[in-house]
């Protein structure tokens, strides 16, 4: 039976990214009061490059959360259809896909929608505002207090709030997790990546394929990944675990290979320039003891970015922790075994996750028989077309994982 002084409580949000948003709007479906706690200024920029990809089951889930919001953000965004690898600079597989037809309600919703991050946050913060969630900015948390009956939030500044449930979406350096001493779990990869963000030319003509390239040979023969997004593409270079930091992520040497790679005029319109370790870690526990904080996102997992796991399992797990609260407010009889499920079944999505994003990272930094591997499908590819495949496939791990799991390859 519901308890109507459960209900009325708010629950808290910890967070006002996309996956932060993203339960603040699946909670107030349900009709319950939010309100989001978010460390940065109202008008921040968050810098650097991020998450580009929604695919289907997200924008399936964010237009559950708010009917129209995922049609919007698929409207807004890129869908490329052409996926082309090569290797050494020759292709070894290329194939672009027929155009998908519109049928009604989730089947207008294309496989995916390729945009900047800021821009998903545009749009999921201002469905949040039509749907009444209230925002506190400048919130930095850093105290929490979770108890049989409720949750207290304490932020830097002084200020406090109290709740029957939060959500913890604060990022890879969660607050919350860290105020309940839930530890992550996992590995840091060698080398690292530079990722950059290059707004298309005025008037340019730009192909709209997502390019992998083995061992480019413009690169130093390094690996390179390009991807369209609206309004411009997204580069990722792999560099060497022996590549002094300054060689190539910093904006004076990106200006120095960026050219050699999508030509000059691109490369004077670049919007960031980020340098990634890839972690592949996952927390201990998805809630605390008492049941009463629920971890989302990077607060609970952090992947490497190829297969776009990020982002969309977090969307994936803030709705599934909005379903898990609003049914311990409805029932409170209840409320044990959904946020035990909640915790059990994100967590082993996440463990999926890792194991996939590990099988990636392997390939993409192959010791010497994986390199032989990849050099022996590369030659056979003109006359195997399944080689091709392969190296087309790989980088981005295997595919499926637990059903809860939305995340899903490029």
């Amino acid at each position: 039976m519901a308890d109507p002084a459960e209900i009325a409580r708010p629950v808290l949000v910890v967070g006002a990214g996309p996956v932060g948003m993203t339960a603040a709007l699946a909670l107030r479906a349900r009709g319950l009061p939010v309100t989001v706690l978010e460390s940065g200024a109202k008008d921040r920029v968050r810098p650097g490059s991020r998450a580009l990809f929604v695919h289907r089951q997200s924008l399936k889930l964010l237009e559950r959360a708010r009917p129209g919001l995922g049609q919007r953000v698929a409207a807004y965004g890129t869908t490329w259809r052409t996926r082309r690898t090569l290797y050494r600079g020759r292709q070894v597989f290329a194939r672009t896909y027929p155009e998908a037809a519109n049928g009604g309600g989730d089947d207008r919703l294309p496989a995916f929608a390729s945009l900047r991050q800021v821009d998903t946050e545009r749009f999921l913060f201002e469905a949040c505002l039509e749907a009444g969630v209230d925002f506190r900015f400048d919130a930095e948390v850093t105290g929490v207090e979770a108890t049989g009956t409720g949750v207290t939030v304490t932020a830097a500044d002084g200020g406090s709030w109290t709740a029957g449930h939060a959500i913890a979406a604060d990022g890879a350096r969660s607050g919350v997790r860290r105020a309940l001493n839930i530890p992550l779990e996992g590995t840091r990869s060698d080398g690292y990546h530079v990722v950059v963000d290059v707004a298309d030319p005025a008037g340019g003509e730009m192909s709209f394929e997502r390019v992998f390239h083995y061992e480019h040979p413009a690169a130093g023969g390094r690996t390179v990944l390009r991807v369209p997004f609206t309004g411009g593409f997204q580069i990722d270079l792999q560099c060497r675990a022996d590549d002094p930091p300054g060689t190539y992520d910093t904006e004076q040497a990106v200006r120095r290979w960026l050219p050699r790679l999508v030509g000059a005029d691109c490369a004077h319109h670049v919007l960031w320039v980020s340098r990634y370790h890839f972690l592949r870690k996952v927390a201990a526990s998805f809630t605390d003891p008492a049941g009463r904080v629920l971890l989302t996102g990077e607060a609970a997992h952090l992947f490497p970015p190829f297969g776009a796991r990020g982002m969309n399992s977090g969307i994936a797990d803030a709705v599934a922790a909005a379903d898990a609260i609003s049914t311990a407010c409805s029932d409170p009889t209840r409320a044990p075994v959904a946020i035990g499920e909640f915790a059990s079944t994100r967590r082993r999505a996440a463990l999926f996750n890792s194991v996939a994003a590990g099988a990636a990272l392997d390939h993409m930094r192959p010791r010497r028989w994986g390199r032989m591997t990849q050099r022996a499908a590369a030659t056979l590819a003109p006359v195997v077309p399944r080689c091709g495949a392969w190296l087309e496939h790989a980088p981005y791990g295997p595919r499926g994982g637990p059903k809860a799991d939305a995340a899903r390859k490029y």
